[in-house]
């Protein structure tokens, strides 16, 4: 099985502002009392800073982590809608913490197509993490905007795993999507609310001081408090009234969101000058601010200046980062400013903004605002024509982006419905697939316009259909559809001439028609290579003809593939580590085949565990299973009974639950005969586990004895299937287990089940 037209590694651009702890605004009250409940929060995992708009979440966390007693490396990220999808949002977190010394090779995986954040990334990162001599805070700012289960799964990960080296600060509107009273219930939370975030009297009268330039008498300060509730932001507002000597309208100021939309709109928006209201009344619609961004935005100049302007005069407008290049509005001053905002501005500002962002790269922020400018269109023909650009950075970001838009736009272009069905094949969310191939399918005529890949679009169907067959195990049709696709592409130059014919040969090696697989499989190997097309498509090539020519007993040619291709597999394994499966699990299986045919078998086993290691991340179970009875067959010839049945009995699960290529089940069946399925009892283990199971680990452990699969436990416990595998790899850990039986086994032991 392969996947099409596997990228080179890129980085999306990451704006730099958003991970940089924002600086401390000059005339900011100092709140010992909540910076000693910060400095004092190594102890627990996670620290929340829960309270609506305006209580000065962002203004007290960016106070203690500049605050000279904190010796901790401080990692921040402020987030925003954008950041609702894991590989941008662990993009942002990884950066940051790439920024104090952490995550060194956390952040290369995580650009490669079709492997989840939660199988290799947060795992590297926890494993680096074991061993960091630094202590570090990770601040995860405006938590509430985020919804996507697969961010809230791989946090909650993080956290159920976290070392000591790193404690983790989430601030938010709302209480994040995370396990709080099972956290709360072991000490491992500490907790900071509307409650203690409301200012004292005295904090109040520093405020007020400080802001307004004017002393109040403790009982007028007292009032004040009283009918603010200690809001920040009515405070702030309160003192700014008093500052442009309009002290009997204090009396009327209340800690609600209606009233400090008046007042932001009759206090200070009629104190601003011309040039302030001109720069703030239409970027109000912006997320972020800069100079340059609002110039081109607004079509103006000096936007810089007035900002600059703001931020000293504290009318609600702050820094970013430690140059003040970037800065934000505060949100309800936002929802004010919009009550003067035309909508047909609103649009233009947007659209403008889209066209800046897109002209320095940072096209899925171009994309979101022309969706927020309404131009779904334009969105969708950006989309299209910059669907080589996501594919190679994250095919996911592209499927989110074509969820937000209308079908009318998306589906009206077959070369964006190729596109979002080879990003759901990068993805590995091949169920995905169907719905964008039918869509693509009638609206593909004789005149229509290829793309950089494909001289022919009936192939690039043809040939997506073939891949999503394959995934089904429905080998063939997926001939049936390669065979078409080989037929229609006949331009050599193009990628996609190389990728039919590996696919073709790929569904003839399916269908045991290895003598007609082997020709077409050297072909596409060739012409990838001679044509320096993507250095991931020769390599996967090469594997599905070495397994080729090992299974037609051509031994020395197969073992000439792979030496041929050991440069370009190590490149990649070095680059991206356990993240390079999909391009090298097959070629470790083969060459640990070859290793236990010539009778070394301690290589042998040693390859074929990394195969199934690298396997298991892939996730496409027919690889899966080929590496577990290969690995099965080295380790009863070493002697190794209980670690064969083991490994066959790993497989035999896979097979029941998940579509699996026929013969790859007749050779487990073959290997079943030899091992002794259900003849040999896993070893029996004495004593009580060394660590502890987490919530998590136990609910899934309780499931184990049941009948359903890893996709259905997931379902039943609302975690996705690489959630699950990443809590039962921690769990077989623990239990000192390889598969699911022996789990049960040792659970029942112990008491556990």
């Amino acid at each position: 099985m392969t996947k099409p037209l596997p990228p080179t590694h890129a980085v999306t651009p990451l704006l730099a502002a958003k991970y940089t702890v924002p600086p401390v605004r000059p005339n900011a009250v100092i709140r010992p009392r909540l910076h000693h409940l910060l400095l004092r929060n190594a102890t627990t995992r996670l620290t929340i800073v829960t309270a609506p708009a305006g209580w000065g979440k962002t203004t007290l966390l960016s106070q203690w982590a500049h605050d000279p007693v904190e010796r901790r490396q401080i990692a921040w990220v402020s987030l925003d809608e954008a950041d609702d999808e894991p590989t941008r949002f662990w993009s942002y977190v990884l950066t940051a913490l790439q920024r104090i010394g952490l995550a060194s090779d956390a952040l290369g995986p995580l650009g490669v197509p079709g492997v989840d954040p939660l199988t290799v990334a947060v795992p590297t990162l926890l494993n680096e993490l074991e061993s960091a001599e630094l202590q570090a805070v990770l601040v995860l700012d405006d938590y509430h905007v985020l919804s996507d289960q697969q961010v809230h799964e791989g946090v909650e990960f993080l956290l159920t795993y976290l070392p000591a080296s790193l404690r983790m600060v989430i601030s938010g509107r709302a209480d994040p999507a995370l396990p709080l009273p099972r956290l709360r219930a072991s000490g491992e939370l500490t907790e900071i609310r509307m409650h203690e975030l409301s200012f004292s009297v005295p904090e109040a009268g520093e405020l007020v001081a400080a802001v307004g330039a004017v002393e109040l008498d403790p009982q007028a300060v007292g009032g004040l408090c009283e009918r603010t509730e200690g809001w920040a932001a009515g405070l702030q507002l309160a003192a700014l009234t008093l500052r442009e000597d309009a002290a009997p309208a204090v009396d009327a100021i209340r800690g609600d969101d209606r009233h400090i939309l008046d007042y932001f709109s009759s206090e200070v928006l009629a104190g601003l000058t011309p040039d302030q209201r001109d720069l703030l009344v239409p970027a109000c619609v912006l997320e972020r601010l800069s100079g340059a961004l609002c110039d081109t935005a607004l079509e103006r100049s000096g936007s810089a200046d007035i900002l600059a302007q703001l931020d000293r005069a504290n009318l609600f407008v702050a820094p970013l980062d430690t140059h003040r290049e970037w800065y934000r509005c505060h949100p309800l001053f936002r929802d004010a400013l919009r009550r003067e905002l035309p909508a047909e501005v609103s649009g233009q500002v947007l659209s403008r903004a889209a066209e800046w962002f897109q002209a320095r790269g940072y096209l899925d922020d171009a994309i979101e605002h022309r969706i927020l400018a309404g131009d779904t269109s334009g969105a969708a023909e950006l989309l299209r024509s910059a669907a080589p650009w996501f594919l190679e950075r994250g095919p996911r970001s592209i499927l989110r982006l074509a969820e937000r838009l209308p079908g009318t736009d998306v589906r009206s272009d077959p070369r964006l419905c190729l596109s979002l069905a080879s990003a759901a094949a990068l993805d590995g969310q091949f169920d995905r697939m169907e719905p964008w191939l039918d869509a693509a399918e009638p609206l593909i005529t004789d005149d229509a316009p290829g793309v950089a890949e494909w001289h022919d679009l009936r192939a690039a169907l043809a040939t997506m259909r073939a891949i999503f067959l394959l995934s089904q195990a429905e080998t063939d049709g997926a001939l049936s559809h390669a065979q078409n696709a080989v037929e229609l592409e006949t331009d050599p130059r193009v990628p996609g001439y190389a990728l039919c014919r590996h696919i073709l040969g790929t569904a003839y090696l399916a269908e045991e028609r290895r003598a007609e697989a082997i020709p077409v499989l050297t072909a596409s190997w060739r012409q990838a290579r001679a044509l320096h097309h993507a250095p991931l498509l020769a390599l996967q090539a090469a594997c599905s003809l070495a397994l080729a020519l090992y299974d037609t007993a051509r031994f020395m040619e197969a073992e000439n593939v792979c030496t041929q291709t050991t440069d370009a597999a190590r490149s990649v394994e070095q680059a991206w580590g356990d993240a390079a499966a999909p391009w090298i699990a097959q070629l470790q299986m083969i060459k640990g085949r070859l290793a236990h045919r010539a009778g070394d078998l301690t290589t042998a086993r040693q390859l074929l565990q990394r195969s199934v290691a690298l396997s298991r991340i892939w996730g496409f179970p027919t690889q899966l299973v080929m590496a577990l009875t290969s690995l099965a067959e080295a380790e009863l010839s070493a002697g190794e009974r209980a670690a064969a049945y083991a490994a066959i009995s790993e497989a035999r699960e896979i097979v029941e639950s998940d579509a699996v290529w026929l013969f790859v089940i007749r050779e487990l069946e073959d290997a079943e005969l030899r091992v002794g399925r259900g003849a040999v009892k896993a070893r029996r283990r004495q004593g009580r586990l060394v660590e502890e199971l987490t919530d998590r680990e136990l609910s899934i452990l309780r499931m184990l004895p049941g009948s359903a699969n890893q996709r259905e436990i997931g379902g039943a416990l609302f975690l996705s299937i690489n959630t699950v595998k990443g809590y039962a790899k921690s769990l077989y850990r623990k239990l000192d287990v390889s598969s699911r039986q022996e789990a049960v086994e040792r659970a029942r032991e112990l008491g556990l089940i």
